[in-house]
């Protein structure tokens, strides 16, 4: 599970990339749940809320950016 300190010091293409990855898994773990061949159902929790993180991350930075 990524943490909000490691994503703060990443740039926003490396963050962009990291979502695209964690979306791809979200998008696996919702099809291996629809057809009962999920092993780890806390994982689709975690992926959640890394999304919702690199989110926020983005959006403050996009406030911050448009406020100077």
């Amino acid at each position: 599970m990524a943490r909000i300190d490691d994503m703060k010091t990443k740039s926003d293409d490396q963050l962009n990339e990291q979502l695209g990855q964690l979306k791809r898994e979200q998008f696996n773990l919702r099809f291996q749940a629809a057809t009962n061949q999920l092993e780890k159902a806390s994982r689709v929790k975690e992926v959640r809320r890394d999304i919702a993180r690199i989110k926020t991350l983005q959006s403050e930075r996009a406030r911050s950016a448009e406020a100077k």
